[in-house]
């Protein structure tokens, strides 16, 4: 446990060591999915490794995903087999081996109706069959995913009660995967990168980069430092050209609404809606712990400012509730958003005019004047093989040997299957957020039953949550625990409401 623990003082002493003079094998600059699947897969091979991140982990783009670990069944449209067959190989690694106390199986219902007419639930039949090949292919078991049939109205009623009923002509009910919570899933990565020897650096952004090492500054203190390094990766993602003026990429937006899922009577399944003119685009309500619903996902050109918590403008909420109001038998209406968010995909800028049609295929950029090794492209799902083959270029790259990569065989802290853990006395949101270490966090507590329970009306966190997150997951501040570590953030008056309890327990567990 010790050894797999982040906190500012294991920070504060790795960054005296690295100021001090060390010298390292790999530098990874960038705290998300991709940059902490770096620095896991670097530290399991042996190479001595430093991550930084310029704020808290999973504080951009990895957080405000739609927390669908998918098999990617739209890149078949583009014959895109061998993103759609990585995926499919990736989320069975993810669901057997990685974590599977994180991603789960979901269904999803694709209702045949006047939004989804004859000709295109057939070709999304036709899709969706292509996919459940794919997931044999990968070695997906049935109990872990099931085949895609076909149903009737009255069953796709019972795992969607706010379906459309009047012109239901049956659904399509397929299987897919979903992380509990894609921050999560980042931090997970990071502990374990910890737990291998990976220095992980919160709140330390790069200056410069050149082919000796990195200069570093401390946004705690104002201080700096330079990190030597042999080797140095950039996985900052949309952000890569600040690091590398050379990459060039076609950022998309991406907005995601949250509900309560009593609003549309508390499905069991996600329900998509094809977009109108297009044969590719759906729209989802996908049903997520805490009795919440994400509504989901635009995918739009963007040429503006980025910014780590893009704004979701009145008409991106107004298309996507149009969209999905096509296959609900009542429209949603504006007052059901109880939250809102929007992230940027770092797509590889190409000939398209559609992000949608944008490859979502990682692509590795070498800088040798600077001596940067650049990964940009991918999804989520995808992290652990980008990794992989980043890491397999840079050692070639730079003439040097290591083990090869472990990372398909190496759980997560915490990982174990959902049946390990039942029945046991531990509250069963830690166990579903937590995996083995739930009952470590009820350890903390001492015997304070406030400590497990929730920490304000109306917010299902318990006060352990915060006093792990501050003393092993690497939260420096209540906003790192509100925003990443609990996710509060996603419905702002739950943020509000535990707001008082956070400050105090942040300060309870820093002292």
């Amino acid at each position: 446990m010790a050894g797999a623990s982040l906190n500012a003082a294991r920070r504060s002493g790795d960054i005296d060591r690295l100021a001090a003079g060390e010298t390292v094998d790999l530098v990874v600059i960038g705290g998300g999915v991709t940059g902490c699947g770096i620095a896991l897969d670097a530290a399991l091979r042996g190479l001595s490794t430093v991550l930084i991140e310029r704020r808290d982990l999973a504080n951009g783009t990895s957080r405000w995903s739609s927390k669908l670990i998918h098999g990617g069944l739209r890149y078949l449209r583009h014959f895109g087999f061998q993103v759609a067959w990585e995926s499919a190989r990736e989320r069975q690694i993810l669901m057997r081996t990685t974590a599977p106390h994180l991603v789960h199986a979901l269904p999803f219902v694709v209702p045949s109706n006047d939004a989804c007419p004859p000709r295109l639930s057939l070709m999304s039949e036709a899709g969706i069959r292509c996919g459940d090949l794919l997931r044999l292919g990968a070695g997906s078991r049935r109990s872990d995913l099931p085949g895609a049939r076909r149903i009737s109205g009255l069953e796709a009623l019972r795992l969607a009660p706010a379906i459309n009923r009047p012109d239901l002509r049956g659904a399509l009910l397929f299987w897919d995967g979903q992380v509990e919570d894609d921050a999560r899933l980042v931090i997970g990565l990071a502990r374990t990168a910890a737990r291998q020897g990976a220095r992980i650096l919160t709140y330390c952004s790069a200056r410069s980069v050149d082919r000796s090492g990195v200069d570093v500054r401390d946004e705690l203190n104002g201080g700096t430092f330079r990190i030597h390094s042999r080797m140095v990766v950039n996985a900052t993602g949309v952000w890569a050209g600040e690091i590398d003026p050379q990459v060039s990429l076609q950022p998309s937006k991406g907005v995601h609404l949250v509900v309560r899922a009593s609003a549309l009577g508390n499905p069991r399944a996600a329900v998509i809606t094809p977009i109108k003119g297009d044969t590719a685009r759906w729209v989802a309500a996908t049903p997520i712990s805490d009795s919440r619903v994400l509504v989901g996902v635009t995918d739009d050109a963007y040429d503006g400012a980025l910014s780590d918590e893009p704004d979701v403008t009145l008409d991106e909420e107004r298309f996507l509730l149009d969209v999905l109001a096509q296959a609900l038998n009542s429209p949603l209406l504006p007052d059901a958003v109880i939250g809102r968010y929007a992230g940027f995909r770092p797509l590889v800028a190409g000939a398209s005019d559609s992000t949608a049609d944008l490859s979502r295929q990682d692509k590795i950029i070498d800088n040798d004047d600077m001596g940067v090794t650049t990964i940009v492209g991918g999804k989520l799902t995808t992290y652990r093989a980008m990794a992989e083959k980043t890491l397999d270029h840079v050692l070639q790259h730079a003439g040097r040997t290591a083990r090869p990569c472990l990372t398909a065989r190496i759980p997560l802290v915490g990982a174990v299957g959902e049946t390990v853990l039942a029945g046991k006395q531990t509250p069963e949101r830690l166990i579903r957020r937590y995996g083995t270490e739930a009952p470590l966090l009820v350890g903390l507590a001492m015997g304070d039953q406030s400590l497990l329970s929730p920490i304000a009306d109306g917010v299902d966190a318990l006060g352990v949550e915060l006093i792990f997150g501050v003393k092993h997951e690497g939260a420096l501040s209540v906003d790192d625990l509100l925003d990443r570590r609990l996710r509060l953030g996603l419905v702002p008056a739950e943020r509000e409401a535990a707001l008082e309890a956070a400050q105090a327990l942040f300060a309870q567990a820093s002292a």
